[in-house]
């Protein structure tokens, strides 16, 4: 029998339908809660990523200022856009679309945005914060993923968790929010010894890695009634496809996540949340 899709489309329009409310509460209190969006160079993919972006957000009534930039800006230059869109106090969230280009500080320019407006969760305070099971703005991909859990009322309390990824986008994070559930996280990687095995021996797993010529998530790999998340997407074959054999995978686990619309919504959505998060704080100091 097979087990249970986990339809992200669904999923993020549940978000998207709280967000929606939450946003006209606050335009309600005289706040108008607003992101503010900065995209470096002329990368199609990332130009995309932005537009989704900002069509969501009107989606659900929130403004939008959007920040084109010629791909040649200097580090001061972008420096000083961000200090301006942090004193700003008709923008409440803050988004660089990564990756920068290659002669820009990538740390030094997520570091330089407010804790308070970092809707990506990518700040050292609000990294710091989630460590600590104090962070209010979470990165939105693994932030989606619990979201996930949720919906489905999947209890995470003693679950061994297999995770295959350790960045700071995704599997930094998500082990952190994972931990807080009382989960048992192994984080695996490119140098993880005996992946099959640990996989084989998880209640969830969850992958991530994004390159289907280097690592493939068959249904041998996992055992009856297993959970998978696959945050991965990239183009394999002329199709999009994650980590994870989903067609076989699905016969064989409890519940699974496809690809595309699993994850992938997910993260624009929580973008949302946060950016309603991000103006909810900014009204409570003024």
């Amino acid at each position: 029998m097979a087990g249970v899709r986990i339809d992200g489309k669904v999923i993020a329009q549940s978000v998207k339908d709280r967000v929606k409310k939450a946003a006209a509460e606050l335009k309600n209190q005289g706040i108008s809660p607003c992101l503010a969006t900065v995209l470096i160079g002329d990368n199609p993919a990332s130009a995309t990523y932005v537009k989704n972006k900002h069509l969501a957000c009107e989606e659900v009534g929130i403004a939008t200022k959007d920040h084109k930039l010629d791909s040649n800006i200097t580090q001061p230059e972008l420096a000083k856009i961000i200090d301006e869109l942090n004193a700003d106090k008709s923008v409440h969230g803050i988004l660089v679309q990564l990756p920068l280009p290659k002669h820009l500080d990538e740390f030094a320019i997520i570091s330089r945005i407010s804790p308070l407006k970092d809707v990506d969760g990518l700040t050292p305070h609000n990294v710091g914060l989630l460590a600590m099971k104090k962070a209010a703005l979470v990165a939105c991909t693994p932030s989606g993923v619990m979201e996930m859990f949720d919906y489905h009322g999947i209890d995470l309390e003693g679950k061994n968790v297999v995770l295959i990824n350790r960045s700071n986008l995704v599997g930094k994070p998500l082990y952190h929010l994972l931990l807080e559930k009382n989960a048992t996280v192994l984080t695996c990687h490119s140098k993880t010894k005996n992946l099959t095995r640990l996989c084989q021996d998880a209640d969830i797993v969850i992958t991530a890695v994004g390159d289907r010529n280097k690592f493939t998530l068959t249904s041998d790999m996992i055992k009856e009634g297993a959970i998978v998340i696959d945050v991965a997407i990239s183009r394999f074959q002329e199709k999009l496809v994650g980590d994870s054999d989903y067609d076989s995978i699905i016969k064989k686990a409890s519940f699974a996540t496809p690809v595309p619309g699993g994850v992938g919504p997910m993260t624009v959505a929580m973008l949302l949340k946060n950016t309603i998060t991000a103006a909810s704080l900014g009204s409570q100091i003024g």
